[in-house]
């Protein structure tokens, strides 16, 4: 029998997760106001539904990393608040986990919405 109420607690203690890093972490404030304007001009540029996958996608890659790199950080902090250079490499690892999916969600969006830019832009210029 599967227990809806562990269910829903357990949705609850990931947005509890998600709303930490949101407050704690300056980079994830950037991607929600990235997230955000990608989604919008999504929107506006009416994309097929295959592209608004691979929009999502990305996104979801880079908010993934960024809880992951947030929850190991943590990790760290709690084991040893010491400098240690296995430390650094841990924080430096997740941290480059980040940057490596923020780079090809940029790559993503740069392949999907700019044809669509291209094609807007060209057809203002044109009138």
């Amino acid at each position: 029998m599967i227990n809806f109420k562990l269910i829903i607690r357990s949705i609850g203690h990931a947005l509890d997760g998600l709303i930490y890093v949101l407050k704690t972490q300056n980079n994830a404030r950037f991607h929600l106001l990235a997230t955000v304007l990608v989604i919008l001009l999504s929107f506006f540029l009416r994309l097929s539904l295959v592209e608004w996958c691979l929009i999502l996608l990305a996104i979801s890659l880079v908010w993934m990393a960024e809880c992951f790199n947030t929850s190991l950080e943590k990790l760290f902090d709690l084991v040893n608040t010491d400098p240690h250079p296995l430390i650094k490499a841990g924080k430096d690892s997740g941290a480059a986990a980040v940057l490596i999916s923020a780079f090809l969600s940029i790559v993503i969006g740069v392949f999907t919405l700019g044809p669509h830019l291209f094609s807007f832009f060209r057809h203002i210029l044109e009138n």
